[in-house]
């Protein structure tokens, strides 16, 4: 996997925009005690569901390839002159 710029802060927007995207769909309602890595977790398997993602063969599902899945996915959502993304 290639090192992403600023990847901290974009896995953060990411679960932050992945989350509203389940709550919107109606599909999750996460809690104050949720883990970050199950969030990104259930992000991670609903987009997959939801087509939105290729999913990972199973042998390959790790918290850090979820990580960078979707900070990849929500690179490809931000605008192009984002500051996330220089």
């Amino acid at each position: 996997m290639k090192k992403i710029k600023n990847e901290a802060a974009l896995f953060k927007s990411a679960i932050a925009a992945g989350a509203k995207y389940g709550e919107d769909r109606g599909a999750v309602e996460f809690d104050q005690g949720d883990t970050l890595n199950e969030k990104a977790q259930y992000i991670y398997r609903l987009l997959v569901h939801d087509k939105l993602l290729a999913p990972l063969p199973e042998e390959q599902v790790s918290q850090k390839s979820i990580r960078h899945r979707l900070v990849l996915w929500h690179m490809r959502q931000l605008p192009k002159d984002d500051p996330l993304l220089n």
